[in-house]
């Protein structure tokens, strides 16, 4: 959940999964992914700049996972989801006005809003989009 846009090398990603679950195992990514051409706003929530982003296309990852051996079972953009969680915690900020105990700004500190910013950005612009993915190793 919302790793692999640190892992450069998804076909060994997956091939360490597939290699440690049992036959049968279901497998749920849920990353930020690739879907238009475009330059990302920097920084967002999982790099601080291009040089550390491995954001990849859901081709990409469809192919590292089947080449490792999984069978492909569910594919679900969740773009509009993730939209709407940003304008819901936005809302949320502006009623209470009071951070809660813990959150975003837990992690990411005092670049909390620009990275929220550049997320919203690149998911309005289509650039990116969290992507669910679900396969089974046989």
């Amino acid at each position: 959940m919302h790793v692999g846009m640190n892992i450069e090398d998804k076909k060994q990603l997956f091939a360490e999964i597939y290699r440690v679950l049992r036959p049968g195992s279901l497998l749920g990514v849920y990353d930020v992914m690739r879907y238009q051409n475009g330059e990302l706003s920097y920084p967002v929530p999982w790099a601080t700049e291009q040089n550390t982003s491995h954001v990849a296309t859901p081709t990409q990852y469809k192919e590292a996972m089947v080449n490792a051996g999984f069978e492909l079972s569910i594919e679900n953009n969740r773009r509009d989801f993730a939209l709407e969680f940003f304008k819901q915690l936005r809302a949320k900020k502006a009623a209470n006005k009071e951070e809660p105990a813990l959150g975003f700004h837990t992690l990411m500190q005092s670049t909390t809003a620009t990275k929220v910013a550049n997320m919203i950005h690149n998911l309005t612009e289509d650039f990116v989009a969290p992507v669910e993915i679900i396969v089974q190793k046989h």
